[in-house]
Protein backbone atom coordinates (compact mmCIF):
# COMPACT_ATOMS: atom_id res chain seq x y z
CA UNK A 1 0.00 0.00 0.00
CA UNK A 2 1.19 3.42 -0.75
CA UNK A 3 0.45 6.96 0.97
CA UNK A 4 -2.11 8.38 -2.01
CA UNK A 5 -0.25 10.85 -4.29
CA UNK A 6 -3.20 11.65 -6.35
CA UNK A 7 -7.14 12.72 -5.39
CA UNK A 8 -8.57 12.49 -8.37
CA UNK A 9 -11.99 14.64 -8.97
CA UNK A 10 -15.22 14.87 -11.61
CA UNK A 11 -16.15 18.57 -11.65
CA UNK A 12 -19.52 18.59 -14.33
CA UNK A 13 -21.79 21.36 -12.51
CA UNK A 14 -20.23 23.91 -11.77
CA UNK A 15 -22.87 26.39 -12.74
CA UNK A 16 -25.33 24.92 -10.85
CA UNK A 17 -26.05 25.80 -7.22
CA UNK A 18 -28.01 23.91 -4.31
CA UNK A 19 -31.45 24.14 -4.40
CA UNK A 20 -32.27 25.47 -1.13
CA UNK A 21 -35.80 24.41 -0.54
CA UNK A 22 -34.83 20.52 -1.01
CA UNK A 23 -31.71 19.14 -0.05
CA UNK A 24 -31.33 15.58 -0.10
CA UNK A 25 -28.27 13.53 1.91
CA UNK A 26 -27.09 10.31 1.97
CA UNK A 27 -24.19 9.07 3.79
CA UNK A 28 -22.83 5.50 3.71
CA UNK A 29 -19.56 3.22 4.83
CA UNK A 30 -19.69 1.29 1.78
CA UNK A 31 -16.78 -1.29 2.60
CA UNK A 32 -14.92 -0.91 0.04
CA UNK A 33 -17.78 -2.31 -2.33
CA UNK A 34 -18.49 0.73 -4.56
CA UNK A 35 -16.97 -1.37 -7.66
CA UNK A 36 -19.29 -4.08 -7.60
CA UNK A 37 -22.92 -4.89 -9.24
CA UNK A 38 -24.72 -5.75 -5.92
CA UNK A 39 -23.44 -2.54 -4.69
CA UNK A 40 -24.07 -0.36 -7.45
CA UNK A 41 -27.39 -1.84 -8.16
CA UNK A 42 -28.33 -1.25 -4.88
CA UNK A 43 -27.34 2.59 -5.14
CA UNK A 44 -29.16 3.08 -7.84
CA UNK A 45 -32.22 1.69 -6.48
CA UNK A 46 -31.66 3.94 -3.22
CA UNK A 47 -31.27 7.46 -5.36
CA UNK A 48 -34.43 6.64 -7.35
CA UNK A 49 -36.24 6.38 -3.93
CA UNK A 50 -34.41 8.69 -1.93
CA UNK A 51 -34.01 12.57 -3.93
CA UNK A 52 -30.23 13.07 -3.16
CA UNK A 53 -28.83 16.09 -4.05
CA UNK A 54 -25.08 14.83 -1.98
CA UNK A 55 -24.09 11.65 -1.71
CA UNK A 56 -21.43 10.95 0.92
CA UNK A 57 -19.25 7.84 0.80
CA UNK A 58 -16.82 6.28 3.18
CA UNK A 59 -14.20 3.71 2.52
CA UNK A 60 -15.03 4.25 -1.28
CA UNK A 61 -13.00 2.03 -3.70
CA UNK A 62 -12.31 3.16 -7.45
CA UNK A 63 -10.12 2.38 -9.79
CA UNK A 64 -6.85 4.40 -10.76
CA UNK A 65 -7.38 4.09 -14.17
CA UNK A 66 -10.74 4.43 -14.83
CA UNK A 67 -13.81 7.27 -14.12
CA UNK A 68 -15.79 6.02 -10.96
CA UNK A 69 -19.43 4.98 -12.15
CA UNK A 70 -21.23 7.70 -10.99
CA UNK A 71 -22.67 9.13 -14.13
CA UNK A 72 -24.36 12.49 -14.05
CA UNK A 73 -22.25 13.49 -10.91
CA UNK A 74 -19.41 15.36 -10.28
CA UNK A 75 -17.43 14.14 -6.99
CA UNK A 76 -14.06 14.25 -5.18
CA UNK A 77 -12.18 12.24 -3.24
CA UNK A 78 -9.81 12.34 -0.26
CA UNK A 79 -8.03 8.90 -0.19
CA UNK A 80 -6.43 7.06 2.82
CA UNK A 81 -4.84 4.25 0.64
CA UNK A 82 -3.11 3.87 -3.20
CA UNK A 83 -2.40 0.62 -4.70
CA UNK A 84 -1.04 0.25 -7.88
CA UNK A 85 -4.23 -0.50 -9.22
CA UNK A 86 -6.85 1.66 -6.76
CA UNK A 87 -7.97 4.10 -4.28
CA UNK A 88 -9.65 4.30 -1.07
CA UNK A 89 -10.72 7.34 0.59
CA UNK A 90 -13.88 9.48 1.54
CA UNK A 91 -16.06 10.28 -1.68
CA UNK A 92 -18.32 13.24 -1.97
CA UNK A 93 -20.43 13.77 -4.89
CA UNK A 94 -22.93 16.14 -6.09
CA UNK A 95 -25.58 17.36 -8.66
CA UNK A 96 -24.10 20.58 -8.09
CA UNK A 97 -20.76 23.50 -8.04
CA UNK A 98 -18.02 22.58 -6.02
CA UNK A 99 -16.49 25.87 -5.15
CA UNK A 100 -13.73 24.46 -2.75
CA UNK A 101 -12.04 21.15 -2.26
CA UNK A 102 -10.07 20.02 0.88
CA UNK A 103 -8.86 16.55 1.43
CA UNK A 104 -7.33 16.09 5.11
CA UNK A 105 -5.17 12.82 5.77
CA UNK A 106 -5.32 11.92 9.58
CA UNK A 107 -1.86 13.21 11.07
CA UNK A 108 -1.31 9.46 13.19
CA UNK A 109 -2.28 6.13 11.51
CA UNK A 110 -4.22 3.20 12.91
CA UNK A 111 -1.95 1.24 14.67
CA UNK A 112 -3.96 -2.32 13.62
CA UNK A 113 -3.55 -1.73 10.07
CA UNK A 114 -0.62 1.23 10.02
CA UNK A 115 -2.90 3.50 7.67
CA UNK A 116 -4.06 6.83 7.82
CA UNK A 117 -7.82 7.85 7.79
CA UNK A 118 -9.37 10.55 5.33
CA UNK A 119 -12.22 13.65 5.38
CA UNK A 120 -12.89 15.69 2.52
CA UNK A 121 -14.23 19.18 3.08
CA UNK A 122 -16.32 20.97 0.06
CA UNK A 123 -17.92 23.91 -0.25
CA UNK A 124 -20.89 24.36 -2.17
CA UNK A 125 -22.85 27.12 -3.82
CA UNK A 126 -26.76 27.45 -2.54
CA UNK A 127 -29.49 29.37 -4.59
CA UNK A 128 -30.29 32.26 -2.09
CA UNK A 129 -26.96 32.91 -2.52
CA UNK A 130 -25.19 31.57 0.79
CA UNK A 131 -22.27 28.78 0.34
CA UNK A 132 -22.70 25.41 2.60
CA UNK A 133 -19.75 23.64 3.90
CA UNK A 134 -19.74 19.63 4.17
CA UNK A 135 -17.73 17.48 5.90
CA UNK A 136 -17.32 13.90 4.96
CA UNK A 137 -15.44 12.05 7.64
CA UNK A 138 -14.09 8.79 8.15
CA UNK A 139 -12.61 9.05 11.73
CA UNK A 140 -9.97 7.27 13.29
CA UNK A 141 -9.76 4.67 14.97
CA UNK A 142 -7.48 1.75 16.93
CA UNK A 143 -5.77 4.81 18.83
CA UNK A 144 -5.63 6.20 22.06
CA UNK A 145 -8.51 8.62 22.91
CA UNK A 146 -6.22 11.91 23.02
CA UNK A 147 -5.36 10.82 19.72
CA UNK A 148 -8.29 10.51 18.64
CA UNK A 149 -9.52 13.98 19.85
CA UNK A 150 -6.32 15.78 18.24
CA UNK A 151 -7.77 14.92 14.82
CA UNK A 152 -11.07 16.54 15.84
CA UNK A 153 -9.42 19.29 16.76
CA UNK A 154 -7.91 19.79 13.56
CA UNK A 155 -11.12 19.70 12.10
CA UNK A 156 -12.46 21.83 14.68
CA UNK A 157 -10.36 24.80 13.69
CA UNK A 158 -11.05 24.58 9.58
CA UNK A 159 -14.94 24.67 10.52
CA UNK A 160 -14.55 27.86 13.12
CA UNK A 161 -14.00 29.65 9.98
CA UNK A 162 -16.92 29.10 8.14
CA UNK A 163 -19.73 31.14 9.34
CA UNK A 164 -23.09 30.02 7.85
CA UNK A 165 -24.65 26.14 7.02
CA UNK A 166 -23.18 23.08 7.88
CA UNK A 167 -23.38 19.22 7.04
CA UNK A 168 -20.74 16.91 9.07
CA UNK A 169 -21.58 13.34 8.41
CA UNK A 170 -19.67 9.99 7.87
CA UNK A 171 -18.90 7.38 10.22
CA UNK A 172 -17.34 8.63 13.46
CA UNK A 173 -16.21 5.53 15.23
CA UNK A 174 -17.73 6.64 18.05
CA UNK A 175 -17.91 3.14 20.53
CA UNK A 176 -16.72 4.54 23.49
CA UNK A 177 -18.47 6.49 26.04
CA UNK A 178 -15.33 9.08 26.36
CA UNK A 179 -15.65 9.26 22.46
CA UNK A 180 -19.56 9.57 22.17
CA UNK A 181 -18.99 12.84 25.27
CA UNK A 182 -16.60 14.36 23.20
CA UNK A 183 -18.37 14.28 19.79
CA UNK A 184 -21.15 16.47 22.24
CA UNK A 185 -18.74 18.45 23.02
CA UNK A 186 -17.55 19.03 19.43
CA UNK A 187 -21.31 19.65 17.96
CA UNK A 188 -22.07 21.84 21.39
CA UNK A 189 -19.02 24.21 20.32
CA UNK A 190 -19.54 23.84 16.60
CA UNK A 191 -23.40 24.73 16.79
CA UNK A 192 -24.58 21.50 15.10
CA UNK A 193 -27.46 18.85 15.96
CA UNK A 194 -27.81 15.69 15.70
CA UNK A 195 -30.47 14.11 13.43
CA UNK A 196 -32.31 11.76 14.91
CA UNK A 197 -33.17 8.71 12.76
CA UNK A 198 -36.23 6.85 12.04
CA UNK A 199 -35.87 3.05 11.86
CA UNK A 200 -32.16 4.06 13.78
CA UNK A 201 -31.74 0.45 14.90
CA UNK A 202 -30.72 0.13 11.37
CA UNK A 203 -27.23 2.19 11.97
CA UNK A 204 -24.23 0.19 12.39
CA UNK A 205 -23.22 -0.07 16.07
CA UNK A 206 -20.04 -1.33 17.91
CA UNK A 207 -20.55 -1.81 22.03
CA UNK A 208 -24.34 -0.60 21.75
CA UNK A 209 -22.94 2.54 20.43
CA UNK A 210 -23.81 4.15 16.89
CA UNK A 211 -21.04 5.16 14.49
CA UNK A 212 -22.76 6.80 11.63
CA UNK A 213 -24.04 10.35 12.52
CA UNK A 214 -25.32 13.13 10.13
CA UNK A 215 -25.00 16.13 11.92
CA UNK A 216 -26.01 19.97 10.69
CA UNK A 217 -26.64 23.93 11.53
CA UNK A 218 -28.17 26.23 9.94
CA UNK A 219 -30.62 23.96 8.39
CA UNK A 220 -34.10 22.64 9.23
CA UNK A 221 -34.76 18.90 9.64
CA UNK A 222 -37.69 17.62 7.12
CA UNK A 223 -37.06 13.80 7.20
CA UNK A 224 -33.84 11.50 8.79
CA UNK A 225 -33.98 7.58 7.81
CA UNK A 226 -32.00 5.12 8.04
CA UNK A 227 -32.39 2.70 5.33
CA UNK A 228 -32.31 -1.47 5.83
CA UNK A 229 -29.67 -2.70 2.58
CA UNK A 230 -28.86 -6.41 4.10
CA UNK A 231 -26.09 -8.49 2.25
CA UNK A 232 -24.47 -5.00 0.65
CA UNK A 233 -22.09 -3.46 3.14
CA UNK A 234 -21.79 -3.94 6.81
CA UNK A 235 -23.05 -0.45 7.41
CA UNK A 236 -26.41 0.84 6.29
CA UNK A 237 -27.06 4.19 4.81
CA UNK A 238 -28.59 6.84 6.60
CA UNK A 239 -30.32 9.93 4.76
CA UNK A 240 -31.65 13.12 5.84
CA UNK A 241 -33.96 15.71 3.48
CA UNK A 242 -32.85 19.42 4.57
CA UNK A 243 -34.00 23.01 3.25
CA UNK A 244 -32.80 26.48 4.29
Amino acid sequence: MLRPSIAPHQLIHQDQPLDTSLLGVMCWNSQKLTMSPKFQLCLTQLLARYPTQLLLLQEAKLAISNKLHLDGWSYAISPNIQTPAHLFGVLTAGQCAFNDIKPILSQVRELSFATHKSQIITQHPLSNGDSLLVVNIHAINFVSHSQFQQEIAVLRQILLQHEGPLIVAGDFNIWSRSRRLYLTQFCRAMGLKKTMMEDSHHIKTFWREPLDFILYRDLKLRLAVAINTPMVSDHNPIYAQFSL
